[in-house]
């Protein structure tokens, strides 16, 4: 999927996530639900980190364009390393390391921890790169009109009014995980949520996605999981911006409303 829908299938992933921890009895403030929602929108666009022409890859200029370079070829390599019987050959690394299970749980993991241990600081960082890239992904008619410093500066302004209000009583700093010392340790769901719903979101186009490596199937260890081709739709299709867009923007709006707790 292009990079619209895949930040709009984010924010509705952690909206449903915000549901079901209603009727689970953990319900989410109303700054997680929000925070979250961003957070996993801006990290839904994140493993395309392999394409040099994707959204994120000039989300933060030289820096995102280079680590881009690196990330494509780490994915190249993984997969030649990694390549079962029934691999095809392959140049570049788009859609390989990071469009797996294994990534997204890393990269929750990670952003965890520099929330967690970090300090504030830490918090600081992981909200404005999910930030900006929430706006890109977003708000990407208005991005792309619009320079690169005025999304850092409405990404950076964004992260500071979140974590403030975050960090007022009550207010969720300590959703979840309420034990002393895991202030924000919640914050790495989002980021491995968005990870995956970006995978998924990829299983449902021609190519398919690999995200069960390195689990085998059959011959192959970078399967391209997905439904019956016949089912499957070209990323940037009538399918992805007239039907799944809109659906996506219905069933978050019944999440928000469900996780706020206006449902039932």
């Amino acid at each position: 999927m292009m990079g619209p829908a895949h930040a709009l299938s984010g924010a509705t992933a952690w909206l449903a996530a915000g549901a079901a921890a209603y009727t689970l009895d953990r319900p989410m403030p109303w700054p997680v639900l929000l925070a979250g929602a961003l957070i996993c929108a801006g990290a839904a666009l994140a493993p395309d980190l392999d394409h040099k022409a994707a959204t994120v890859s000039r989300a933060f200029g030289p820096l995102s364009r280079a680590l881009c370079e690196v990330i494509d070829k780490l994915g190249a390599a993984t997969y030649k390393a990694t390549r079962g019987k029934g691999d095809p050959r392959r140049n570049g690394g788009h859609r390989t390391l990071t469009h797996t299970w294994l990534w997204a749980a890393l990269s929750g993991a990670v952003a965890a921890g520099f929330s967690a241990y970090g300090g504030r600081w830490g918090v600081l960082v992981v909200l404005f790169i999910h930030m900006v890239l929430a706006v890109e992904g977003l708000l990407w008619r208005q991005a792309r009109m619009s320079s690169d410093i005025l999304v850092w500066l409405l990404g950076a302004t964004s992260a500071w009014t979140l974590a403030s209000v975050l960090d007022k009583a009550g207010n969720g700093s300590n959703w979840l995980f309420d034990q002393p010392g895991q202030e924000y340790l919640w914050i790495g769901l989002p980021v491995a949520l968005g990870s995956l719903v970006h995978c998924l979101g990829d299983a449902l186009t021609v190519s398919g996605c690999p995200v069960l490596w390195p689990i085998p199937i059959g011959r192959r260890r970078w399967y391209p999981l997905g439904p019956p081709k016949m089912m499957r739709f070209r990323a940037g299709s009538w399918v992805e911006i007239k039907v799944l867009m809109p659906v996506f923007m219905g069933l978050g709006a019944l999440g928000a409303v469900a996780a706020l707790g206006f449902i039932g």
